[in-house]
């Protein structure tokens, strides 16, 4: 029986596969940095091994799937190599596991995570799946027909996928430290789109999307009236937002989704768009979608005094922009407050201005120290330039978190893709 090794198994993707490989009946463990990462929660309650990184953890008969973030001499994957097991890229293995089902690819700059967690909750309700979500969730089932994935565009990743169906959520410049601009992220979606073998569900709002040429079918959505699928009559209510939708401006039906801004509106009508191509049911459709949960780190909420707490991955000015509508729209009248922590040098260096336009939508802006990343760990600026352009915005550190307990009936946004989390426990617990 064959033991899978994963190295670095607390990221988001490669937590989510061992999870399906653990659900699958398989043997699996893996190491990683003693650190401790909100994915690992999942792997300890499957009482899946996590071992500190150590050339010692591999011995024979093990196959080695090494994560993106981790070079060819890292000492694992080195003795792996030395003593010829196989060695396999977290997108390479992924790529030829997505070929014993009917794909689902679920990709965009932005959205990609929640899409693809709203489509499995949904779709688990109609046939058997299997599906890996970029919030370190993972599910495996061995009658699975559908395998429904997140597919990242960072350096071109998601070419080793062919998928049978994908959903394109937009294309937008981000990771500055790989694409040399929007010219060069859109063509790898164009190169990507060409191997998808059925279809495509894509977000005919973004006219980037509309220029893209494909062999198969694409099927628009979006709040134009050129979609095939139309939201229309959007409305706010204590429950989430309303809407009515179109299809090729026949009315098809009126759905409520948890989540608020027009982000997850888009992100619902890819789902439905989805599910109609399938001959998902329309009350089995109307019923999984409002009773969706969310996903790790996406607008996750917590009460704490007279205070709202919300934690949420973005890290790009679109994303902080769009999670401060959403919260103005579930919280009128309350006051947000933002706390965000940048993610890399290269991309703070590159978004600069953009990221102090987008946080001004926010009433009191706090900002945290630069996260580095296992591929960056310096950078030409620092917190202080962007801290410059901001009016007002203060610079907040773990030791002094407690001044956020002056905003009394507040929202307070916890926002970053590091670990931003840590500023948010520290307040809890001050």
């Amino acid at each position: 029986m064959t033991k899978y090794h994963f190295v670095g198994i607390k990221g988001t993707g490669m937590s989510a596969l061992a999870q399906i490989l653990h659900d699958m009946d398989e043997d699996v463990q893996g190491s990683d940095v003693e650190k401790r990462f909100f994915t690992q929660k999942a792997l300890e309650d499957k009482h899946i091994k996590i071992l500190p990184f150590d050339k010692n953890n591999i011995k024979e008969g093990q196959v080695i799937i090494a994560g993106n973030a981790f070079p060819d001499n890292h000492e694992e994957i080195v003795q792996a190599r030395a003593m010829g097991l196989p060695v396999h890229r977290y997108f390479d293995f992924l790529g030829d596991f997505t070929k014993k089902f009917t794909s689902v690819a679920v990709t965009g700059t932005h959205g990609k995570t929640s899409t693809t967690g709203l489509l499995a909750h949904v779709f688990k309700g109609f046939a058997p799946i299997s599906y890996l979500i970029g919030d370190g969730t993972g599910h495996g089932q061995k009658d699975s027909r559908y395998f429904i994935f997140e597919s990242c565009e960072y350096k071109r990743h998601f070419l080793a996928y062919d998928p049978d169906y994908c959903i394109i959520t937009n294309i937008d410049f981000d990771h500055s430290d790989y694409y040399k601009g929007l010219d060069d992220v859109v063509d790898a979606f164009q190169e990507m789109a060409l191997k998808v073998k059925k279809a495509i569900i894509a977000c005919g709002d973004d006219k980037k999307l509309q220029s893209i040429k494909t062999n198969v079918p694409i099927i628009y959505y979006g709040f134009d009236e050129e979609n095939d699928f139309q939201a229309r009559n959007v409305k706010t209510t204590e429950k989430g937002s309303t809407f009515d939708v179109f299809v090729r401006n026949d009315f098809y039906g009126n759905f409520t989704i948890p989540g608020y801004g027009d982000h997850n509106v888009l992100n619902a009508l890819a789902v439905i768009a989805f599910c109609h191509y399938q001959n998902v049911p329309l009350e089995l459709l109307k019923n999984r979608l409002v009773s969706f949960k969310g996903v790790k780190r996406r607008f996750s909420e917590k009460v704490h005094g007279s205070q709202i707490l919300i934690d949420d991955y973005a890290h790009h000015p679109t994303e902080i922009r769009a999670t401060i509508e959403a919260a103005r729209k579930k919280y009128p009248d309350k006051k947000i407050i933002a706390i965000f922590q940048p993610h890399t040098y290269t991309r703070t260096m590159t978004f600069l201005d953009d990221f102090a336009d987008c946080l001004k939508d926010a009433d009191h802006v706090y900002l945290c120290d630069i996260f580095g990343s296992a591929r960056e760990n310096e950078g030409k600026l620092s917190i202080k330039d962007l801290q410059e352009k901001v009016p007002g915005a203060g610079f907040l550190t773990l030791d002094t978190v407690s001044e956020l307990s002056k905003y009394d009936n507040s929202v307070l946004l916890f926002m970053g893709a590091g670990d931003i989390q840590k500023f948010q426990s520290a307040y809890e617990n001050a």
